[in-house]
């Protein structure tokens, strides 16, 4: 199964340069030389012939593609390598399905999904009062297991129930 290393940007500049959104913690995947698969039908396959930092943004250059105008059609375009094992991450189709359960081993409901955010990625549960988005950090979500089949999700009250009563006047206020 393929994955997505990175996706194309906007163009940087009148040479064909992209900015990258990065989606990968693997460094070594993307590095010049690196000849990637892709989801586009006009350029199946890129070659990284640049890759330098700017401004902390990414920018790229192929040697499949020498102008601004190319590099804009490719807007968008994921920049694919094979699955393979990092520490301590893990692919959402991995998550999916799991047992989503308190540090007690009480069942809280099942994985449906990783919503991938700005500042922080959000695990969906699938709880009986509906879905719950759980802020996807060690704090909240300390043991993922994906060969055991279960998360262990330490919620704070409220999180997965609405009979919390927040405040020092009991919710009245």
């Amino acid at each position: 199964m393929q994955m997505t290393a990175a996706l194309i940007g906007p163009a940087h500049g009148l040479r064909g340069e992209a900015i990258l959104d990065v989606r990968t913690d693997d460094a070594d995947l993307l590095r010049i030389g690196a000849i990637l698969d892709t989801d586009s039908r006009t350029h199946p396959r890129l070659t990284i012939a640049n890759l330098r930092t700017h401004k902390d943004r990414v920018l790229v250059v192929f040697d499949e593609v020498h102008d601004r105008e190319t590099i804009e059609t490719l807007r968008g375009t994921a920049l694919l390598v094979d699955e393979h094992e990092e520490v301590d991450a893990w692919y959402p189709h991995q998550l999916k399905g799991l047992r989503a359960q308190d540090p007690d081993g009480n069942t809280l409901g099942t994985v449906t999904g990783l919503h991938v955010g700005a500042a922080q990625d959000l695990l969906l549960v699938k709880a009986p009062s509906g879905t719950v988005m759980v802020p996807f950090v060690t704090q909240l979500v300390p043991t993922v297991n994906v060969d055991g089949g279960y998360v262990v999700i330490d919620a704070p009250g409220g999180l997965f129930d609405d009979d919390v009563i927040d405040g020092a006047d009991g919710g009245r206020s």
